[in-house]
């Protein structure tokens, strides 16, 4: 072992017999269903998880949420057809550069906020 890999043990032995793990949040639980990582290569799940906490997301994330904000927009409030117009070009460059980008499953289709529209007007229908 290197001389970190020793106390970095040794630190830690320190602090499970000082009890400073104990009662931290989720002690005992299943990890959550969103860190499954049995998708990811074994030899990247490390750098996946350190960049996920540390709040990196990739670029193609923060389109495919930019493109559902935009559909629940279009599907959610009144807006102008001149807005409505520029709101769906959005959408169709977002769905482009996803394209380009090879991540097709994370476009958003041009029918999504319609369906979405009439989800939630169905959830909001007194029953």
């Amino acid at each position: 072992m290197l001389l970190l890999d020793v106390l970095a043990e040794q630190r830690i032995t320190q602090a499970l017999e000082a009890g400073a793990f104990d009662n931290l949040p989720g002690a005992g639980q299943p990890l959550p269903e969103e860190d499954d990582m049995s998708l990811v290569p074994a030899e990247q799940r490390m750098a996946w998880r350190i960049l996920k906490n540390a709040g990196y997301i990739p670029p193609e994330l923060v389109l495919h949420k930019e493109a559902v904000a935009i559909a629940l927009q279009l599907a959610t409030t009144g807006c102008t057809d001149s807005q409505h117009a520029d709101l769906q070009e959005r959408l169709l460059r977002i769905n482009l550069l996803l394209a380009e980008a090879g991540r097709n499953a994370l476009s958003v289709p041009a029918d999504y906020a319609a369906r979405l529209a009439d989800r939630l007007a169905m959830t909001r229908r007194p029953a």
